[in-house]
């Protein structure tokens, strides 16, 4: 028989290594959880991320950084974080978003906390847009009340049946919670194509005017952008109730790529790869690349998109 002594200290040892285990900093290191209510992002390290890795971008990356960080520096937000970033495909609206997700959430695209939608995958049909604005509600509340920090980025907007994200303005709007669940630490981010045209008629304006590109400033674009998109038929926000109800923080614009921006995507692309930088190259890359307009020749019609691509055809590497 055992000692009551040594049953005792079995228990102790077994109820000690089970508080151990469960400890949050000990259990998520091995299985990811949402971060804890005042935890900050690291914002040298995201600064440094943006500056490395984006590219022309002197707009988008000086907005999202100063919103991002006094969102996060926040601890009672009157509402979610809700940006809506627009430019050609091409110009970093996509790598921004994952740059931030992973900031926010370390997995990144990969995180449980982190929902991508793609509007032509999850949203095809427009007979069942009722169904999906249920739906969307549902999947949006189920995983904020798992995670209050979730970040929900919604792609290709320009391709959204209009009404579909109307389904969300409940949760953008200035609530303390909503059925008992607040959405307040939730970030949303919207991708769009939509306002294109006018971001680039702008910058041509600039240059054609002998201005530099890094005085284009955000009050230059965002009116624009933001009654643009309202009025675009084509565009999953046109006559938005989002809009509508200025729940947008910021409309947030992606500058049409130059030859020495695709260069610096091509040098990026390169160095990602283990390849020692060869400037042939890089030139032969960005040269292969289509520019507008046809007499001028600044911007790259598909900004660094195609760069991997073609960088794939240089065999000599």
């Amino acid at each position: 028989a055992l000692e009551p002594l040594s049953v005792g200290l079995a228990i102790g040892v077994a109820s000690a290594l089970t508080g151990y285990l469960s400890h949050p900093r000990f259990y998520c290191s091995y299985v990811e959880c949402c971060p804890r209510d005042g935890q900050r992002l690291n914002a040298s390290a995201l600064k440094a991320q943006l500056d490395s890795r984006l590219f022309g971008q002197h707009l988008a990356k000086d907005v999202v950084l100063k919103a991002v960080l006094g969102f996060s520096n926040n601890p009672s937000p009157k509402k979610p974080l809700m940006l809506s970033l627009h430019g050609w495909a091409g110009t970093g609206k996509n790598f921004l978003s994952q740059i931030l997700a992973e900031h926010v959430h370390p997995a990144g695209l990969r995180s449980k906390f982190v929902h991508l939608f793609l509007a032509t995958l999850h949203f095809p049909h427009h007979d069942q847009v009722k169904l999906y604005k249920e739906q969307l509600q549902n999947w949006i509340r189920g995983n904020v009340s798992a995670c209050p920090s979730s970040v929900f980025i919604f792609d290709e907007m320009d391709k959204m049946h209009p009404g579909v994200i109307d389904a969300i303005k409940p949760f953008l709007d200035y609530y303390e919670e909503v059925d008992g669940v607040s959405y307040r630490k939730a970030i949303f981010i919207f991708l769009s194509n939509a306002g294109g045209d006018l971001i680039n008629k702008a910058a041509l304006d600039f240059w054609t005017s002998g201005k530099r590109r890094e005085d284009i400033q955000l009050k230059d674009l965002e009116p624009l952008l933001s009654v643009g998109v309202f009025n675009n038929k084509n565009s999953g926000l046109w006559h938005s109730s989002i809009i509508d109800r200025n729940l947008v923080d910021y409309f947030v614009p992606f500058l049409p790529l130059e030859h020495r921006h695709v260069k610096m995507c091509v040098r990026a692309e390169m160095a990602a790869r283990g390849y020692a930088v060869d400037e042939d190259i890089v030139q032969a890359v960005a040269d292969e690349m289509t520019y507008f307009p046809k007499e001028q020749k600044i911007y790259s019609d598909k900004g660094c998109k195609t760069v991997q691509a073609k960088l794939d055809i240089h065999e000599d590497l």
